[in-house]
């Protein structure tokens, strides 16, 4: 049924192994000895993690006609601007406190929100906004490519009604694989690490990848394109096989389109950027985008979800009124980013977070530092007062 969609699209989209008290360690091979991280000296570290986020959100302003813009922090429930992932994430959630009553949630990510910011900054169409935005997500995974802390480069561009095509994601997707392969070239020249990506980016389809490889999970079939072509960009991004099993990962029936029919036959404007990462060994997401929803898609996508209340929201709304522009958008990890281009074996690494303390412990010992944590025998980040 259609609430079995969301939670099917919840489990799937989960790879941590909650069943291994240290299942949220980097690969074996990345430990005893086996990973030495480029960095050492942190203050180095950290003037490299703004050098690869200043020249990537350069390259993207340039390449895909971007304005950066001020973020939210915090938007109220009743506006359904908060983006509901996969419909079963608890948001972190507080009331003023002069205003009893008033929920606010810090955002998921600002797929809905940047489409508003269109409307409201009145951007012509072929130009769009970037943002630096930061959020939390209280449950997703905790291991070294996930965290409960969220920053990444929040863009949207307005489009035409006739931009609703295959053709113009590629030529988008193009766009910003130059913006991510050029600060590749950048970073390892300033800081003598060997380049990684390919010139050339290659597509593919969830649809074609399940024929190819019926049996395969979706991890295994994005390892499988990854190491052969070290860069690609996956499409059709969520929904359901016809039996009923889900295609490949979730996504929210509220921004991307993923029932559009495409030429191919396939169905899904959307996709995900991914890389093959020379130091995991393993498929590497850096990007999820697509072209939106439009009102006939976004009905279609509440009601396979089982969530077509969703319609009264006031995004909702201004949606299906015609008052928010035909958009194209995604998101871009920018400590994932950074993850991949400094060639670090953890996530936290190269960011301040908070990870199991267990494997912080291990991780220490073996010389992998993970920034501001570990520094005490009794950690006092990982225990209540």
């Amino acid at each position: 049924n259609d609430t079995t969609l969301s939670r099917t699209i919840f489990i799937m989209a989960c790879t941590l192994d909650r069943n291994d008290p240290l299942g949220g360690l980097p690969p074996k091979h990345c430990l005893n000895g086996g990973y030495t991280p480029v960095f050492t000296d942190r203050l180095q570290l950290e003037e490299a993690l703004l050098f690869c986020k200043t020249t990537l959100e350069t390259n993207l302003k340039s390449n895909v006609n971007l304005v950066r813009v001020s973020a939210p922090l915090f938007v109220t429930r009743a506006s359904g601007f908060n983006d509901n992932l996969n419909g079963t994430e608890r948001p972190a959630t507080f009331e003023p406190r002069d205003f009893p009553g008033v929920h606010l949630e810090v955002p998921f990510s600002l797929a809905k929100w940047k489409r508003w910011a269109l409307h409201y900054y009145k951007v012509e169409a072929g130009k769009g906004i970037v943002t630096d935005f930061r959020g939390l997500r209280c449950d997703d995974d905790v291991d070294y490519t996930h965290s409960l802390y969220v920053d990444q480069f929040d863009w949207e561009k307005h489009i035409e009604k006739a931009d609703r095509n295959i053709e113009y994601l590629k030529a988008t997707v193009l766009a910003i694989y130059k913006a991510l392969y050029d600060t590749e070239q950048a970073v390892c020249k300033k800081y003598g690490i060997e380049a990684y990506l390919p010139e050339e980016l290659t597509f593919a389809t969830s649809d074609d990848m399940i024929k190819e490889h019926p049996h395969a999970t979706p991890k295994q079939r994005e390892n499988i394109l990854c190491e052969k072509h070290k860069a690609v960009f996956f499409i059709g991004i969520g929904g359901m096989k016809d039996d009923g099993s889900l295609r490949h990962d979730g996504r929210a029936p509220d921004y991307d389109d993923w029932i559009t029919e495409r030429p191919d036959g396939g169905h899904g404007l959307n996709g995900d950027l991914l890389v093959w990462n020379p130091i995991l060994k393993q498929s590497f997401e850096i990007s999820s985008m697509g072209i939106r929803v439009n009102p006939e898609v976004l009905l279609k996508q509440l009601d396979l979800c089982g969530v077509p209340e969703r319609k009264e929201f006031v995004w909702h709304q201004m949606l299906l009124d015609g008052t928010l522009p035909q958009t194209i958008g995604g998101g871009i990890g920018q400590s994932r980013t950074c993850q991949y281009l400094l060639r670090a074996a953890h996530i936290g690494e190269v960011q301040h977070g908070w990870y199991n303390p267990a494997e912080v412990e291990i991780l220490k010992k073996d010389g992998i530092n993970l920034l501001g944590l570990g520094e005490f025998d009794a950690d006092p980040s990982a225990k209540s007062a």
